[in-house]
C-alpha cells in the first residue's frame, strides 16, 4: 500500500526544460509528458517507496536488537560492579580497614 500523499509525487529527472520556459525541477512535469511516462515515473516512485519501507523495517529491527544488546551489557556491568564492590568490601574487612 502506498500512502496517498506519496502516490501524488512524480519525479522527472532526465527531461530538459522547455525552451524559454522555467527550469525543470524534480517535482515538476513538462507540458509534453505522456501518460505512459507518467505511469512509468509513478511506478518508479512506488518502487522507491517500497524499498524505503523495507529498509525502515530492517533499521527498526536493528535498533531493537541493539537496544536488547545494550540492556544485556548494562546488566553485565552492574553484576561485575556488584561483584567488585563485594570483593573490595571483603578485602577491607580482612585487613581491618
Amino acid at each position: 500500500p502506498v500512502p496517498a500523499a506519496a502516490a501524488a509525487v512524480v519525479v522527472v529527472g532526465e527531461e530538459s526544460p522547455v525552451e524559454g520556459g522555467p527550469p525543470d525541477h524534480s517535482y515538476s512535469l513538462s507540458s509534453g509528458t505522456t501518460s505512459e511516462e507518467l505511469l512509468r515515473k509513478l511506478n518508479e516512485q512506488r518502487d522507491i517507496i517500497a524499498l524505503l519501507e523495507v529498509k525502515m523495517k530492517e533499521m527498526k529491527g536493528s535498533i531493537r536488537r541493539l537496544r536488547l544488546a545494550e540492556a544485556q551489557l548494562r546488566e553485565e556491568i552492574r553484576e561485575k560492579d556488584r561483584l567488585l564492590h563485594a570483593a573490595s568490601a571483603g578485602t577491607r574487612k580482612r585487613h581491618g580497614l
